[in-house]
């Protein structure tokens, strides 16, 4: 499949699907706190999501069950929501979601401190968030998509951590995955090149130890082999003439989740 270039009001459209995203991710903040369970928080999202006109973009997606992808501590990705998951101090908590809005997908993930955590989790939640606002910032029209990846790779790496290598970023819009795959590792001559009008989801997935990967027995849960932390974040972004628009977050500000978190 090619990749897809966006007009500016498809783009809009996608922008408008990632407010809502946003959002939601700040309501589900507002809530995180010992002793929420995740499903507590999924019903929360999916209340929210559709009183806005949304729908969950990941609810029936390959016939995944929940609104939210929530791994708490060694779950990287696809953490299912449970009631019987319940959150406590010194937890961390990756939540991944998706809108759907006016025929448009958003794709976001946060990962966040549940009271206070051990300095090593605080490390790799700060490396990682910042791992993909470099990766963001390679995401520029003549670049290649190596140029990402090799970014974050440097960024993570540099600071002691291990990049996750068989889950990627990927384009979206009018479907949730689309081409190019963007992998959080490479080189910035590798991929296609970057054009005006494509629509990324750039996720960093970042390991306190190894970068292998286990799924676990739900066949959804994607946890780390050696049972250390990971981390994880995620933005929509666009491409546009002037350098990457992000369309899951206000008006593009780089939010550090601490200062939220503090707020």
């Amino acid at each position: 499949m090619a990749v897809r270039i966006y007009t500016s009001k498809e783009i809009q459209k996608i922008m408008d699907s990632g407010s809502i995203a946003f959002d939601t991710h700040m309501l589900l903040k507002s809530h995180l706190r010992p002793g929420i369970s995740t499903a507590e928080l999924d019903k929360i999202a999916t209340d929210y999501i559709i009183s806005k006109g949304g729908k969950p973009g990941f609810l029936g997606l390959y016939g995944y069950p929940a609104c939210l992808c929530t791994s708490v501590n060694e779950r990287v990705v696809h953490g299912l929501p449970k009631q019987e998951v319940v959150l406590k101090e010194g937890d961390m908590i990756s939540i991944d979601l998706g809108v759907l809005y006016g025929g448009f997908y958003s794709d976001t993930a946060w990962t966040w401190p549940i009271g206070n955590v051990s300095s090593e989790a605080k490390k790799l939640i700060t490396v990682t968030q910042q791992c993909l606002f470099r990766g963001i910032a390679a995401a520029v029209p003549g670049n290649r998509i190596g140029a990402i990846g090799e970014a974050v790779q440097t960024h993570a790496e540099s600071n002691g951590f291990s990049v996750v290598r068989s889950l990627v970023g990927h384009g979206v819009g009018k479907a949730m995955h689309e081409e190019p795959q963007v992998p959080n590792y490479g080189r910035k001559k590798d991929g296609v090149k970057i054009r005006p009008g494509m629509v990324l989801a750039i996720e960093p997935m970042i390991n306190q130890g190894t970068y292998e990967v286990i799924t676990e027995p739900d066949k959804w849960t994607i946890s780390t082999k050696d049972g250390k932390l990971s981390a994880h974040f995620e933005h929509t972004v666009a491409i546009s003439a002037n350098g990457p628009v992000i369309a899951t977050l206000p008006k593009g500000a780089e939010v550090n989740v601490f200062e939220l978190m503090a707020s």
